[in-house]
């Protein structure tokens, strides 16, 4: 099974289907690759970056929660919604990823991503507009309801947009294809997180810190505009070509065999994402929490949002340096370097907060936490995704990466969830409830760079030509026929035969 997994690339169709099922594979014709010297395409951008709403509206919340502590009280604190309200976007998240991943594959890529854009942006302006009759604690499960909502949208931009945008890369110059990829993908949603601390940053200081209500208000619904203008681009994207080649939408999918191939590499990825967001949006989302915590009760909330920004803004330049690392060395390779990194620094906070949590020890503090995150950016954070929209064929790449995707964000659900529970078990103990989640999550870190280590594959400039090239032979050597593959809807087997030159030979 090692071996499976650390295969360098795949290999060619015609010498799979010789070793499989020799004869097959002279009667089988490998699609010509796709060239082009272009470094970006409107497919690409508009595919990928849909993906700014879930790094903005997953880390806004965090601000809001401490602005409804503020004028709520006990209200809020005390209430179930302030754990339901930033957890359970994460459900209709899981549910969005795994609809829209059998959309993406069985309908379509671009009429899936226009469906998630529209449901982001309804939901989300109704989130900011939540009221129920003044009732205020009504008020906090209408809140709840739509930011269950909202979640579904954000579900839908992950095997919609990420495997659109990983296809459409494609169609770009060789040698940029993961940056480029990375770029729109986990760079945007790490400026959204910025954008997401950033925000309430300056709505509370033209509030001159009052006005709270208009303060949470105002920073949930600026998250509706982007996907408003983001519907307008996409109405001007076609489908991917490898998609057009590739796709099973017209025929009956080969499931078991699709398990049996995919089954064992999906669980490691699957697993790599969950520890992700475990760590990264239980932080993420707490992190103004703790920085409350380290300034005095009556710190003014522009002084807590203006380091929580700080410390956010650490996650673009681990992304975007990452992400021409992995062109250059391959994301396996900077996934593990990446994690291994976090999982050092992570340990040296937990063993030395005693120091970085003075007050006057802020600067040091959010610079040395700032790198923590900045390290998962670089490892897991940009690769991760990355090798779930490369290392699975076109046919089934929205379910496949659907299902990593849900259960990493099945992850971050448990991890914002079992977060304070974590801190909890310091007791009384400041210091040690602020360790415990940096040991918890240091030890995590080493298990998803063992996972990487030993169980990953290497991915390429052209995996996504090769792995289609690898899974048509198999298919072929389990019987399947491949020429109903990238089958028109209404298209005849013989009309595809006639148009890809797969005829079969007589």
């Amino acid at each position: 099974m090692v071996s499976f997994f650390k295969r360098d690339k795949a290999v060619p169709a015609e010498e799979v289907a010789a070793q499989d099922n020799e004869g097959s594979a002279n009667d089988t014709a490998v699609l010509p690759p796709i060239e082009s010297d272009k470094l970006i395409t409107l497919s690409v951008v508009a595919c990928g970056a849909g993906l700014f709403s879930d790094g903005y509206i997953n880390n806004v919340i965090g601000s809001v929660g401490t602005i409804l502590a503020l004028k709520y009280g006990d209200t809020w604190t005390k209430s179930n919604a302030k754990s339901v309200v930033s957890a359970i976007v994460f459900a209709g998240t899981v549910l969005g990823q795994l609809v829209f991943g059998f959309l993406a594959d069985r309908w379509s890529r671009t009429n899936s991503l226009l469906v998630s854009t529209i449901i982001l942006f309804i939901f989300t302006a109704l989130a900011a507009g939540s009221y129920y009759h003044g009732d205020t604690v009504s008020m906090f499960n209408i809140l709840a309801a739509w930011r269950f909502f909202v979640g579904i949208g954000i579900g839908g931009e992950y095997p919609a947009g990420s495997v659109g945008c990983a296809e459409s890369t494609s169609e770009i110059k060789s040698g940029w294809r993961h940056f480029i990829f990375i770029l729109f993908t986990n760079s945007i949603i790490d400026l959204g997180f910025v954008i997401g601390a950033f925000v309430p940053y300056v709505v509370a200081a033209a509030c001159n810190n009052e006005h709270l209500s208009t303060q949470w208000r105002v920073s949930l619904g600026i998250g509706a505009i982007f996907p408003m203008f983001l519907f307008v681009a996409r109405l001007f994207v076609k489908e991917p070509e490898e998609f057009n080649r590739h796709s099973m939408r017209n025929v009956k999918t080969p499931y078991w065999l699709v398990i049996k191939f995919y089954g064992p590499r999906l669980l490691v990825v699957s697993l790599i994402w969950f520890i992700y967001d475990f760590l990264t949006y239980a932080f993420g989302i707490y992190s103004s929490t703790i920085l409350s915590n380290i300034f005095p009760s009556d710190a003014p909330l522009t002084t807590i949002f203006g380091w929580n920004t700080v410390i956010n803004i650490f996650y673009l330049p681990g992304s975007i340096l990452g992400a021409k690392a992995s062109d250059w060395f391959g994301p396996r390779y900077c996934l593990i370097f990446g994690v291994s990194l976090q999982a050092i620094i992570g340990f040296i906070m937990a063993g030395d907060y005693n120091n970085l949590s003075k007050p006057g020890m802020v600067g040091a503090f959010a610079t040395v936490y700032g790198i923590f995150l900045s390290l998962g950016e670089f490892g897991p954070g940009n690769n991760i995704g990355l090798l779930a929209a490369k290392t699975c064929a076109t046919g089934v790449r929205g379910q496949y990466y659907g299902i990593a995707a849900a259960v990493g964000k099945i992850g971050a659900f448990v991890g914002t969830y079992v977060y304070p529970y974590i801190e909890a078990a310091g007791g009384s103990d400041t210091a040690a409830s602020a360790q415990y989640p940096f040991y918890v999550s240091s030890s995590l870190c080493v298990v998803s760079a063992l996972l990487a280590f030993f169980l990953l594959p290497n991915v390429g400039q052209d995996t996504i030509q090769l792995e289609d090239e690898r899974f048509r032979a198999y298919l072929e050597a389990n019987g399947w026929d491949t020429t109903q593959l990238g089958l028109k809807k209404n298209e005849t087997l013989e009309h595809a035969e006639v148009a890809n030159g797969l005829a079969s030979k007589e």
